[in-house]
This record gives C-alpha cells, structure tokens and sequence, in this order.
C-alpha cells in the first residue's frame, strides 16, 4: 500500500472541510465550522485493479486576510487540492496566490483546482467563464472541478484525478 499525504488549501469558507466530510465520509452538513491548524482524514482509493492508495488529507485552516496559510502543513505534500468559492470572486482571485505557495514550496507537485459551491449558481454560463479564465492564467494545473460538497458533484473525480496524477 502507498500512502501519500494531499493538503486542501484556500481562502476561508471556501467548502474544503466539507469536501473532505462528503470524500471521505459521504455526508454533509450546513452548520459552519471553522477549521483551526489542520485536521487529517484517511481514505483508501482504489486507483486501478492492482493498486491502492492510502490519502491523507490534510484539512487546512483558509487563508484570511488578516492569516496566511502556514507553509509547514504544505511541506511534505504529494498533491494538493486549491479549493475556490464560485459565488465568491475574492476567493476564485486568490486561487493563483494558494497554487503559487504551493508551487514554491513543492516542486512538480501535481494541483488540482476545485471550484466549490457550484449547486449555488443557476446559470452554468458563469462557471465556464471562471474555467475558461483560470484555464488561461493557471500554470502546472491538472484539472478544474466544478464541484459541490452539498450534492456531491465531481467531488469522487478531484480526488481521483488527483490520486492518479500524483502516480504518474
């Protein structure tokens, strides 16, 4: 069994600890709750027949800001997961500023981007706007997910496109 450590990072209430609750734990609740330092989560993934991987996901306390995100609980990462808020633009801005700690931090770590909250949007015009800009500013990106921890949309796929870049 491989064991790889993945960190969730982005602006506060941004949705990662409840992406992580729906990945790991399939639930999700409404209520708030700040997350202070970094929570771990375990899960198994079964990348292909012959091969699982054991992901620990680090829960990172979001950036404010007043706080930035603590460099010490990126270190040592496999693949990290920058987590947006697509009805927040100040947190689809900092996007760039996570990904780039990240990047400085951990060389040719593969990064996934997740742009939370999608089942708030009605129109699906304004997403694809956001995509297509990110596409155009982002470096060393694998993918973008419209994700929804509340329905579940696309969360199983970030973290398996994740896990099989982090292989590669």
């Amino acid at each position: 069994m491989i064991t790889k450590k993945v960190v969730l990072i982005g602006d506060f209430a941004t949705g990662k600890t409840s992406l992580i609750r729906r990945y790991v734990d399939n639930q999700f609740s409404d209520d708030y709750l700040t997350t202070i330092g970094v929570k771990i989560s375990k899960k198994y993934v079964q990348v292909s027949e012959e091969l699982e991987l054991q992901l620990m996901i680090w829960d990172i306390e979001g950036r404010t800001d007043v706080k930035d995100t603590n460099p010490a609980y990126v270190l040592g990462a496999h693949g990290v997961i920058v987590v947006g808020d697509i009805t927040r633009q100040s947190s689809i801005d900092n996007i760039s500023l996570h990904l780039k700690l990240a990047q400085n931090l951990l060389k040719n770590v593969p990064a996934v981007v997740a742009l939370n909250k999608a089942d708030l949007l009605i129109e699906n015009t304004q997403i694809k706007s956001t995509v297509s800009q990110l596409r155009d500013s982002l470096e060393k990106v694998e993918e973008i997910f419209e994700t929804s921890a509340k329905d579940g949309r696309n969360v199983e796929e970030l973290f398996l496109s994740l896990s099989k870049a982090i292989l590669k």
